[in-house]
């Protein structure tokens, strides 16, 4: 019985070191990272059977145990992943927000100043220093939208940067995971039945997380204790112990941009981006494409708009050298990318043909072997252009593209987008002031030999600008110059136009007070009770560096709802763009922050089950102390218990 009592002390004895290890184990690792709890799994050893009865034998180790809740831990791996995704996401645009809400270094002032020079420039159309000042603050506009454009296309470098860390950061992970999965199935195997390798376990749990951080995963538990990851839209990461490998590509739409890529078999594969979500890469990769490059395309459409509508309204003008005026900004062209696959041997060019018409989407042009179609990327609408050939005709949205040489094969592509480049390309073209086309072109008068009671308008030059086969040609090349009579009829309800011109001579024209009367490129309106042999003249507007009818108009161009088909103006499309980027980011502020909080709960009742308590623990080492303490008591009593059959041997 001595015996009995000495190896059941002794079991005691193992059984309170392991507890007393374990506890200190926990203790150790306390603040370690994705460590789980460990605890000591006791059972009663086989108990012997006597005359009298069985009797106990001590106690048996059948292992170490984690305490470890599967569903809390998925649960963690869900909600912290978007919480990267929004928190990366949000420190992405605040970065286009606090830049576009400036309003030191935002558009918004400078269009306002640019405005506000054209209205020195009517009030006084031949002060020189009133059309420097002008000119001054069309560079200090063109400065403004350059710089942000510039700023935007660092943001776009840094992005790419960091894609390509996240894909070598996911690639470490994932060989990490494979490697442990290794070590797990080599220890799994090598152990006791159903122990398991705890610490390992964690690690592997801990990289899994780290990973799940950068991009969305989905996770399978494989018998053999390894764990397969997954990305995408299922693709396999991880296998066992063998890792795949990801990589960046240049986009095959558009070479400013990253793709991921999947290397398998010696294959690289460009993947779905849209199903990379989740984790900070998704958040990147959404907000390039959902944030970023919409905002520059928005920024470009007002700098075109722009640029177009005060070049329009100055070669409507006359300028100071007595000359139709010119462009006084270079207004961007779409920029085309050609795709990477294709086969074709097509060369495309892309004009703006209606800014009211254009929209921040960019366009997909495809070929399918018979007819070409269009499709707006924003919506996916899609516009069916017919067999071909391309030509300006083929409009969309206020662009066209045409094929300047080669062929479209069938399934090739082209990426359009139309306003991309707008901020980046816009640029004044002159210094000189007397550029400016303050004055109209044409002068209306009412001859002095007059005895009725009309009137005639100064008149206004009808868009689009003359078309010449030299823009620097003077006004006496052009139809505008011709003289042009408008005589009353008797009775005075009609009238005789004689001159140069399209439509004219015409006679007997039917007379409505203040209705317009054009011809040669120009309109005027006749006002009032003409009498019998009126005459009013229409002809060249000379030595008129005083006329300041063209100036207003271009200053006006700032109030008119010139773009998103007539219904908005250039202030305003900046304002909405402002205040779209400033939605989405005080929305994922908050959505982040949210977010945040329900990480913080779901990690609590994570850690309330696998987390280490050092006051649970440190009652756990009193505990096994005691129980060791009481397991030796006892095999001192066996020992003495033995030394005392032995002496009465003696």
């Amino acid at each position: 019985m001595g015996s009995n009592i000495f190896s059941a002390a002794l079991t005691g004895l193992n059984a309170a070191q392991y507890g007393i290890t374990t506890t200190e184990h926990n203790i150790a690792n306390a603040s370690t990272p994705g460590f789980s709890r460990q605890q000591v799994l006791l059972s009663p050893a086989i108990a012997q059977q006597f005359g009298s009865g069985f009797v106990g034998q001590g106690v048996d180790i059948t292992g170490v145990r984690r305490i470890y809740d599967q569903f809390l831990t998925a649960q963690v791996l869900q909600v912290q992943t978007q919480a990267s995704y929004l928190t990366s996401y949000h420190t992405a645009i605040a970065q286009i927000d606090n830049m576009l809400s400036d309003p030191n270094a935002g558009v918004s002032p400078a269009m306002q100043d640019l405005s506000n020079g054209m209205n020195g420039v009517a009030n006084n159309p031949e002060s020189i220093p009133s059309r420097q000042a002008f000119l001054g603050n069309a560079q200090a506009a063109v400065n403004r939208f350059q710089g942000i454009d510039q700023q935007l296309t660092t943001i776009a470098n840094g992005l790419n940067g960091q894609i390509s860390n996240s894909i070598k950061d996911i690639n470490s992970y994932a060989r990490q995971i494979a490697a442990l999965n290794s070590s797990i199935k080599l220890a799994t195997a090598g152990g006791q039945a159903g122990q398991q390798p705890n610490d390992l376990l964690d690690q592997r749990d801990q990289l899994v997380n780290q990973l799940n951080q950068i991009i969305q995963t989905a996770t399978m538990q494989q018998s053999d204790g390894s764990v397969s990851v997954f990305i995408g839209s299922g693709q396999a990461l991880v296998i066992g112990n063998q890792a795949m490998t990801l990589q960046t590509v240049q986009s095959a739409s558009d070479p400013s941009k990253l793709d991921i890529a999947y290397l398998a078999n010696g294959k690289t594969i460009t993947m779905q981006q849209s199903s990379l979500q989740g984790g900070s890469l998704g958040a990147y990769l959404n907000f390039r494409d959902q944030s970023l490059e919409p905002a520059r395309n928005a920024l470009g459409r007002v700098a075109i708009g722009l640029a177009t509508s005060i070049n329009q309204q100055n070669q409507l003008g006359q300028d100071l050298n007595g000359a139709l005026g010119g462009n006084l900004f270079n207004a961007a062209v779409p920029r085309v990318n050609p795709g990477a696959n294709n086969t074709g041997t097509a060369s495309l060019t892309g004009a703006i043909t209606n800014v009211s018409a254009l929209t921040t989407s960019d366009y997909q042009l495809k070929f399918d072997g018979a007819n070409y179609s269009m499709i707006r990327l924003s919506d996916n609408s899609v516009t069916n252009l017919g067999a071909g050939p391309l030509t300006p005709s083929a409009v969309v949205d206020g662009f066209t593209v045409n094929i300047t040489a080669g062929l479209m094969a069938a399934g090739d592509g082209f990426l359009i987008r139309p306003t991309a480049d707008g901020a980046r390309d816009i640029a004044l073209l002159t210094n000189d002031p007397a550029k400016i086309a303050a004055a109209a072109p044409m002068r209306a008068t009412a001859a002095l030999t007059n005895t009725g009671n009309g009137k005639i308008s100064s008149g206004t030059v009808n868009p689009p600008p003359p078309v010449t086969p030299n823009p620097a040609h003077p006004l006496t090349d052009l139809n505008l110059q011709q003289a042009v009579s408008i005589t009353f009829n008797n009775p005075p309800t009609t009238y005789n136009v004689t001159g140069t011109g399209v439509g004219i001579p015409a006679a007997n024209v039917p007379y409505t007070a203040g209705s317009n009367i054009s011809y040669n490129g120009w309109t005027v309106q006749i006002s009032g009770t003409p009498a019998v042999g009126d005459v009013f003249n229409v002809g060249s507007n000379t030595n008129a560096t005083g006329d300041n009818r063209n100036a207003l108009l271009m200053a006006g161009l700032q109030t008119q709802n010139l773009m998103a088909n007539g219904t908005a103006t250039l202030g305003s499309l900046y304002s909405q763009l402002v205040g779209d980027v400033g939605a989405k980011t005080h929305e994922m502020d908050v959505t982040s922050q949210a977010q945040n909080n329900v990480v913080s709960q779901v990690v609590a009742s994570q850690q309330a089950v696998s987390g280490v308590n050092l006051d649970e623990e440190a009652a756990n080492l009193m505990r096994y102390q005691n129980a060791y303490q009481a397991s030796a008591k006892a095999m001192q009593i066996a020992s003495t218990m033995f030394d005392t059959l032995l002496s009465l041997g003696k």
